[in-house]
């Protein structure tokens, strides 16, 4: 789809984004993360054309520009017109044709669960719709790059799972989703590739099932403190942790497991729990900004 190449991104003093390279290939959902001010909607706004780039360059890596459908975090909408007229206003800012205009407006409002609501006021309908209204213009004329600002933004949680299964939908339809979030949930149950920002760089890069894959360990929960048995444990493997009551082990240290398990037992403690889990997006996260 779209790649930048070296991009800085400046406003006066500030430097939004700091020579960022970045491949959008076709086909997958990117889940943009990072605290505010980390760069993710200057780099949606990049990639939506709505800004140039300081120095660098984006490219399209087919043979043009991808028709481009973006949904702002900030929705302002004109509250006194209906949903349908509204939305058969931005297809005709979208050069689709008049005569199709309103075959693609009932499709997009089709598409989030909004026919019901088509000839309601925007003022009268509720955030969520509003959220899927503004879903419903960036699918105007059915583009194969969505942009999407924080879509489940200020929704309650039925709201957001709503957001997900449109975004899942789209997904499953061929589309290319890039979508900035600060909820680490809604990441990992829509997106296929991460990026964490912080501070205008990229800190973090991978593919979401590679991230949660990475870095297993098994913790063993005892019912006193290990500090005695601390300097035998540690000897043991250096993927092992001693912190209080609990064991960790690192990766292959889990081999350890049965090993360590007997020796707690010999030496009269007893064993409350074993837990065997992967890292979780919330740990690559804080990580990777701080």
């Amino acid at each position: 789809m779209i790649t930048l190449d070296k991009v800085t991104k400046k406003y006066y003093s500030l430097t939004a984004l700091n020579n960022v390279s970045l491949r959008f290939p076709h086909g997958e959902v990117f889940g943009l993360l990072g605290p505010n001010g980390a760069g993710k909607t200057t780099m949606l706004k990049l990639l939506a054309g709505l800004i140039s780039p300081t120095s660098g360059s984006l490219f399209p890596n087919g043979e043009g520009w991808p028709f481009v459908g973006y949904k702002p975090e900030r929705l302002l909408f004109p509250n006194q017109l209906q949903v349908r007229k509204y939305l058969e206003l931005m297809a005709g800012t979208s050069n689709i044709p008049r005569h199709d205009s309103e075959r693609v407006v009932m499709e997009s409002l089709a598409r989030v669960n909004l026919l019901d609501s088509a000839n309601k006021k925007i003022g009268h309908i509720s955030k969520g719709m509003r959220q899927r209204l503004g879903l419903a213009q960036a699918i105007l004329g059915d583009p194969p790059l969505l942009l999407l600002d924080e879509p489940a933004n200020g929704l309650d949680p039925e709201g957001q799972v709503e957001i997900d299964t449109y975004i899942k939908e789209l997904h499953a339809a061929g589309k290319t989703i890039v979508l900035s979030s600060h909820q680490l949930n809604e990441v990992t149950q829509v997106c296929t590739q991460l990026i964490i920002l912080n501070r205008g760089q990229i800190h973090y890069q991978n593919s979401m099932a590679a991230a949660l894959s990475l870095r297993p360990y098994v913790r063993i929960y005892t019912d006193k403190d290990l500090e005695s048995l601390r300097p035998l444990l540690l000897s043991l493997h250096p993927g092992i942790e001693v912190e209080g009551e609990v064991v960790t082990l690192h990766n292959e240290a889990m081999q350890l497991r049965r090993h360590i398990l007997t020796l707690l037992l010999n030496r009269n403690y007893d064993v409350l729990r074993v837990e065997q889990q992967r890292i979780t997006l919330d740990e690559i996260y804080a990580e990777a900004i701080k």
